[in-house]
């Protein structure tokens, strides 16, 4: 799968968002090592500390079906005229997965950015900083 038909995926999944009140609609498309795809969409709430963002929930879709190995997430904000960074908290979800997942955020012209999780959060707390 092409970088743009990853985040060709997050933009149709940006289109299922429920954003009433940021109207900042956001799709991910996560890529499994085996090549399977899990779309999210960001779902927020009323009380607005219960939100969840596009990223997490397509990751959560994936580790609920038993995939744990991410290769890529295609990140799109339908409502941003320049490239929808991933926050901190789906920074750190990416973290707990691989540091070397490829993050590709796409913007509404066209161009995509691609990085790595450990490019967007520099000495990430992971599962290795545990005591065993």
């Amino acid at each position: 799968m092409t970088q743009q038909e990853l985040t060709a995926l997050a933009k149709q999944a940006a289109e299922r968002a429920y954003a009433p009140y940021s109207h900042f609609r956001v799709g991910a498309a996560l890529e499994c090592s085996d090549g399977t795809v899990f779309t999210g969409c960001n779902v927020e709430n009323a009380a607005y500390g219960l939100a969840i963002c596009a990223e997490r929930t397509a990751m959560v879709k994936a580790v609920s079906e038993g995939h744990r190995d991410f290769s890529r997430i295609g990140i799109y904000c339908a409502d941003a005229e320049d490239f929808g960074m991933p926050c901190g908290q789906c920074r750190q979800f990416m973290a707990e997965f691989s540091l070397d997942m490829e993050v590709i955020v796409g913007r509404p012209d066209g161009e995509v950015l691609v990085r790595t999780v450990r490019d967007l959060l520099p000495y990430a707390f992971t599962p290795a900083d545990l005591p065993t």
